[in-house]
């Protein structure tokens, strides 16, 4: 399936005065590409990425969850929520933005006033810890489904050169897979990610 057709796809959703549309999916399975991809694409559209809400470093340390970053439970969902309710209020709303490059979170580095906002993020079908009060604040989410094999060779490639890299996606990564690969039959719709 082609960006073109995903494109037209949103314009025809695209009735009220804002759209909020959700792209999940696990870890490495293109979300945040595809999601970019259509914010470049679509007129005026707005991107709201769940990871600048990923609880900071120094917290997941004092609570004991360093190693599993990225668990449902290593967010501030709370926030997530709130700010997606702002959004889908239509207000004009300034949100965090997840740095990789230093592994925290820039508060105000995203400016959301569009009347298309994509919403991406693995936890966006999660029915538990909070993350249930995500869906219905959504106009539409579809999930990006990519084989676990596929995803394991690319969260390799991402930990390549780590020493703890084949721990992290054994221990950690692929478990949130699995869980986020639950949320799928909530999906409005299902895309291959297959590369």
């Amino acid at each position: 399936m082609g960006i073109e057709e995903l494109v037209r796809d949103i314009a025809a959703l695209a009735r009220g005065p804002r759209l909020v549309l959700g792209i999940a999916g696990a870890p490495a399975s293109g979300k945040s590409t595809l999601a970019e991809a259509l914010v470049a694409t679509v007129p005026g559209a707005a991107l709201l990425p769940m990871d600048g809400f990923h609880l900071d470093d120094a917290v997941l340390e004092a609570r004991g969850d360093r190693a599993r970053k990225g668990a449902f439970w290593t967010f501030d969902v709370a926030g997530f929520v709130a700010c997606l309710t702002r959004v889908r209020a239509g207000e004009h709303v300034f949100a965090p933005r997840f740095d990789r490059s230093l592994e925290l979170a820039r508060a105000g580095a995203l400016e959301i006033a569009a009347r298309v906002v994509i919403v991406e993020g693995n936890y966006l079908l999660h029915d538990d810890g909070g993350w249930e009060a995500v869906r219905p604040l959504l106009d539409a989410c579809w999930f990006l489904d990519v084989p676990e094999a596929e995803l394991e060779r690319r969260l390799l490639e991402r930990w390549a050169g780590q020493a703890e890299g084949a721990r992290k996606v054994a221990e950690n990564d692929l478990p949130n897979a699995r869980l986020v690969v639950e949320g799928r039959a909530r999906a409005d719709r299902v895309i291959s990610g297959q590369a």
